[in-house]
């Protein structure tokens, strides 16, 4: 039995079910959207869709880059692009109960633009038909090209705007596409806020073969580029076929790291076993940030989370 079978308790999650995640996972199947959430094989699934967030997959379904930690598939498009999609989208979840919706994407190298347009013409349809509902654009690098950045930035206007470094400088051949990198990927979060992108936001997953300084030095660099949110969690194998787990992270480092970030300047930090990019608390605080509301920590049923102070 391999390490990424023996998973500790603190690891250990409630199927998802319940009568709204019935009802999104119909709503989804009947518009034809793709979800991170159930590509990835997201283990908070069942929490964020009972509380209002989900996380929209464009571009299709297949990534041009092949990194060893994702589930998502990995071929060649051929240059395909749906141009209904942005609208196709902006009305699934105009029907929709959300308040923060993660639209993320696959690389798309065999695109000129990398999806750019594309991803600013489905935030602007969603802000049309949705203008309460808050986006956050979880996006690749665009092979390192600002003016794709721009575009997303000032065209499509997100709310949030998201690229993830994924894992610490020294892993990042171990673990990436060949075709990413650290440098890139902070220039890319750097541009977004040349740009004018109002907040940016990044993630790290440990437990990879990192060690503690390794990660305390990524989060100093991903503030020196002027991060505002991070996200650190644990990496869960998702099948025999990717990198294996070197270790599984104890809670208390993973407080360690909050602790780091909010000490760093970080305006918000969400670190934890179960963390992922895309993560019901972060958005909870960038939802409350984005509309002008105080929030603060409390904890109920020994759960670390946020709510809104009247």
């Amino acid at each position: 039995m391999g390490l990424h079978e023996r998973k500790p308790e603190w690891l250990k999650v409630r199927l998802p079910g319940g009568e709204r995640h019935a009802q999104l996972t119909q709503t989804f199947r009947k518009l034809g959207l793709h979800t991170v959430c159930e590509e990835a094989r997201c283990p908070n699934i069942g929490e964020c869709w009972r509380e209002g967030t989900a996380t929209i997959m464009i571009l299709g379904d297949v990534c041009t880059r092949g990194c060893r930690f994702c589930a998502v598939s990995s071929g060649h498009p051929g240059g395909v692009v749906d141009e209904r999609e942005p609208e196709h989208v902006a009305g699934a979840l105009a029907q929709m109960d959300l308040a923060y919706v993660v639209l993320t994407m696959v690389d798309r190298d065999d695109l000129v633009d990398g999806g750019a347009a594309h991803v600013a013409r489905t935030v602007s349809a969603i802000h049309a038909r949705s203008p309460e509902l808050l986006v956050e654009t979880l996006v690749g690098d665009f092979a390192g090209d600002v003016s794709h950045i721009q575009t997303v930035v000032q065209a499509g206007r997100p709310d949030v705007y998201a690229h993830n470094v994924e894992v610490v400088p020294s892993l990042q051949r171990k673990m990436r596409d060949a075709r990413c990198s650290w440098d890139r990927s902070l220039m890319t979060l750097r541009a977004a806020r040349e740009a004018g992108a109002k907040v940016t936001k990044s993630s790290l997953m440990v437990g990879c073969g990192e060690t503690e300084s390794e990660v305390h030095e990524a989060l100093s660099l991903l503030r020196a580029a002027d991060v505002s949110v991070v996200t650190v969690g644990q990496y869960l194998r998702p099948t025999p076929k990717h990198a294996p787990v070197a270790r599984y992270v104890e809670p208390a480092e993973f407080e360690a790291y909050r602790q780091a970030g909010v000490s760093l300047g970080f305006q918000f930090v969400a670190s934890g076993p179960l963390v992922r990019s895309s993560y019901r608390a972060a958005e909870a605080f960038l939802e409350g940030k984005l509309r002008g509301e105080r929030v603060r920590y409390s904890d109920r049923y020994g759960k670390r989370r946020l709510e809104v102070v009247s």
